[in-house]
């Protein structure tokens, strides 16, 4: 959310923002709202004061034994009265349309940020782990199709019990996944940061404190209602990511400056509607409505967060430098940032089963893992998050950051593509092994049920 008294005195700056984000915002009708709600406010303190002033007058008349003129004075109070409520009344309305307004204008772009007004114009700032490839992407079954053969990813049965875009994890497959959230937090604690374990159901005051309400409602998992709906703050919602119960932990609070910088780190399963929209991933775990994830969250000093975003990027990677896998780094495009974001890093790890147009020259996809974002004060606005630089000066709003540390399905799409072995077989990468009782290869296991005659036995 963005100061009122910053959008009047910098509307023009705003509205070119606006346009580079490709943002669907009526700033001068906003503005006109504001405008006209702060000349109602002027005129009510008018109106109480000549009110206040007849008050005054009616005591002295009483005092003195003028009635005809107290009457007058009385009849001159009520009509001020009426006009009060009637000023009030409206001023009450346009508050409430301008506050909704506000909440639908998205983050500005740090100036350092690219122009462009999609993906396509996002910009490619390193890769690593390219040097010396493992696999030859023109050799490698898919991770739908492997994890199928393994039997350890099983969506045809997920689909019986939940629907489409949730899967079964297996066996070895279940056990990688654990092994993945564990060997990430215990990385992330080494880094400074503080567990913690969130409720999953999030009122909708917290989706609206970090950005998700109302402008993506439509993505959200209700419970006990239609998301076509009118919702209230303590309705609930399925966690969409740990930065909502995180981030609003702290929400109406006010931090002090030894406290920052604040580091946590979540573990939550996460909840989105969109994932696989318009048939797009109908196969494997790549876009899916449940998903698992280590989130990192950030508060800050306002003069440390960009610091702190490079700093939290490098804290992300070192999760994929660690397991050994590909990826490379991209700075969003303003077009391409997020509702809240004022500057954001993509991690996107290579994935070489599915050849893809838009992956790299050695074959395979680029699938994001990460996002590190700073939401400068943005969100703070919105939850109420504020420090006190000294225990002597005012409360400020403090800048929130946080990253995906990472999201464990297309990890596990990496893992099982990028350490696949001629056998159809999966090395384990050497960091995981620990966390997987000292095991090294993924063997798979035997089928069960009828469905599984005749599919014959893996060489």
């Amino acid at each position: 959310m963005h100061d009122r008294t910053y959008l009047r005195e910098h509307a023009e700056e705003v509205r070119d923002a606006l346009d580079n984000r490709g943002a669907d915002v009526d700033l001068d009708d906003l503005l006109e709202i504001d405008e006209r709600w702060r000349e109602l406010k002027a005129r009510g303190d008018e109106l109480r004061h000549e009110r206040n002033e007849i008050t005054q007058r009616i005591g002295k008349l009483v005092a003195a034994g003028k009635d005809e003129e107290r009457k007058e004075a009385i009849s001159e109070s009520k009509t001020l009265k009426s006009e009060i409520e009637d000023v009030e009344a409206e001023a009450t309305e346009l508050k409430a349309d301008l506050e909704q307004r506000l909440l639908e204008v998205p983050q500005i772009p740090d100036e350092s940020v690219p122009l462009g007004v999609d993906e396509r114009h996002n910009v490619e700032d390193r890769r690593w782990g390219f040097d010396d490839l493992r696999v030859d992407a023109d050799e490698i079954t898919p991770h739908y199709e492997l994890g199928e053969e393994l039997d350890i990813i099983d969506e045809e049965r997920a689909a019986k019990t939940s629907g489409a875009g949730f899967y079964f994890l297996k066996g070895e497959g279940a056990r990688l996944e654990h092994a993945l959230i564990q060997f990430m937090m215990d990385i992330h604690r080494e880094q400074g940061y503080v567990d913690l374990f969130p409720p999953i159901p999030v009122n909708s005051e917290s989706m609206r404190g970090t950005g998700q309400l109302p402008k993506f409602a439509d993505d959200a998992y209700r419970l006990g209602g239609s998301n076509e709906e009118a919702y209230g703050d303590d309705d609930l919602w399925l966690c969409p990511t740990a930065e909502v119960p995180v981030t609003n932990m702290y929400a109406d609070e006010i931090l002090l400056t030894e406290d920052l910088p604040l580091k946590h780190q979540a573990y939550t399963p996460n909840f989105r509607r969109e994932a696989g929209e318009h048939g797009t991933e109908t196969r494997g775990i790549v876009r899916v409505h449940q998903f698992n994830k280590v989130e990192l969250v950030n508060f800050v000093e306002p003069e440390d967060s960009y610091d702190r975003l490079e700093g939290l990027l490098s804290e992300a990677e070192e999760v994929l430098q660690q397991l050994g896998l590909p990826y490379r780094i991209l700075e969003l495009c303003t077009g391409d940032l997020t509702f809240a974001s004022a500057k954001t890093y993509d991690i996107e790890v290579w994935a070489p089963g599915d050849d893809l147009e838009d992956g790299p020259e050695e074959g395979g996809r680029w699938l994001e893992v990460s996002s590190a974002s700073n939401f400068e004060e943005f969100q703070a606005r919105r939850a109420g998050l504020r420090y006190r630089p000294e225990r002597h000066e005012s409360a400020e709003y403090l800048h929130t950051l946080n990253a995906s540390g990472l999201a464990l399905p297309r990890v596990m799409v990496a893992i099982l593509e990028y350490y696949q072995n001629d056998d159809g077989t999966v090395e384990i990468p050497d960091a995981l092994q620990p966390y997987m009782g000292g095991k090294d290869v993924i063997e798979g296991h035997e089928k069960v049920g009828e469905s599984a005659l005749g599919a014959g036995e893996r060489e």
